[in-house]
């Protein structure tokens, strides 16, 4: 972090050559008047009238001298420190409204003035991170109270007495799935927070890109098959990314496991790996329920879910997940959708 003299932003002294000159005309007109007074008596044959005059004179500048400084002080030195002091209590007590105002009319800057610049800037971050964490502390107290409700009310269920077998296994799955949900949850929270945070930092290595797509989407062989959708790969089988293949790998995941989510049965999803000039671009389409134009807006929003009809499927946090790894990354992502005819994701990546 620069200091304030290394600030470029600092173009004015906050004392001005002006101030230090009264301040030095102030000095000049009392040490005279002492100095011509004191001439004017040395001359005196009374020697006591003359150290008792010295003495007031020094008395008296001392005390004029020490008010003057002190008079400066509090009018020009501590006003803009008292300002900061004030506006530091509001925002502690939770006023993040907070502003400060510039005290100078020249338009220039000097410390105070960056300092107040600096003093809103930090208090607007603030106010951001402080909306952030209330939105995020209320959609994952939703998130979790689903779950956390269905394994209360089925755990209640089994210990009564008169279920069948078959009640029993259906009950004990149901709850196994909630507490499977709850720890996707759980584990996406904290990936997000991560990569927020920047506390995952890439490794970066050469690996073929058309052989990591097909190791995800083997993944999906099941899903696939309950549904009965096709899945059409069209990839570039000598195309090499120098990237984090385990992080691009979430990303995979999470665009397949959407585009199966809202693939409806017997419908059609394509994977495309192309390279175009220097960049390597992978597209996942599907042929689902599409998304409307204030969906498109908030699909990267945490814990924000457009098809309310999936809620149960998933959480909110895949595509907030996926967009940051992408800008991680150094990449791009871009969604076209259409409502009812399906969506496209597309993701590129620069190739070295």
């Amino acid at each position: 972090m620069k200091d304030a003299k290394g600030d470029s932003r600092i173009n004015a002294r906050s004392m001005t050559f002006r101030n230090y000159f009264y301040i030095f005309l102030s000095m000049l007109l009392f040490c005279g008047s002492y100095a011509g007074l004191y001439f004017l008596q040395i001359q005196a044959s009374e020697t006591v009238y003359i150290v008792l005059s010295m003495l007031t004179y020094i008395v008296v500048i001392s005390l004029v001298t020490c008010f003057l400084f002190a008079f400066f002080r509090r009018h020009f030195l501590m006003r803009p420190i008292r300002r900061v002091c004030v506006a530091a209590q509001r925002v502690a007590a939770g006023d993040f409204s907070v502003r400060l105002s510039s005290m100078r009319c020249d338009g220039k800057k000097d410390e105070f003035e960056v300092l107040f610049e600096d003093f809103n800037t930090m208090v607007e971050e603030l106010a951001s991170t402080e909306m952030l964490k209330n939105d995020f502390v209320s959609n994952v107290s939703h998130e979790l109270k689903t779950p956390l409700a269905v394994i209360q009310n089925y755990a209640t269920i089994l210990q009564s007495g008169e279920l069948t077998e078959t009640e029993r296994k259906e009950y004990s799955q149901r709850i196994g799935q909630a507490a499977g949900r709850l720890s996707i949850l759980i584990t996406n929270i904290l990936q997000v927070n991560r990569l927020e945070n920047q506390k995952i930092k890439p490794a970066y290595q050469p690996f073929n890109l058309s052989e990591a797509l097909s190791r995800c989407i083997l993944n999906y062989d099941t899903l696939l098959e309950e549904k009965d959708i096709e899945l059409e790969a069209d990839m570039d089988q000598n195309l090499v990314l120098n990237s984090d293949e385990g992080l691009l790998d979430m990303v995979w995941n999470n665009l397949l496991s959407n585009a199966v989510k809202f693939t409806p049965e017997h419908g059609c999803i394509k994977v495309k790996l192309e390279q175009k000039e220097n960049s390597a671009v992978v597209s996942v389409t599907d042929n689902g329920c599409g998304m409307d134009e204030e969906t498109l807006r908030h699909i990267f929003d945490k814990f924000y879910q457009g098809d309310t009809s999936h809620a149960t499927q998933g959480n909110g946090l895949g595509l907030a997940l996926v967009r940051r790894i992408v800008e991680l990354l150094e990449g791009d992502i871009s969604v076209e959708s259409i409502p009812g005819k399906g969506s496209i994701f597309t993701v590129g990546f620069a190739i070295q």
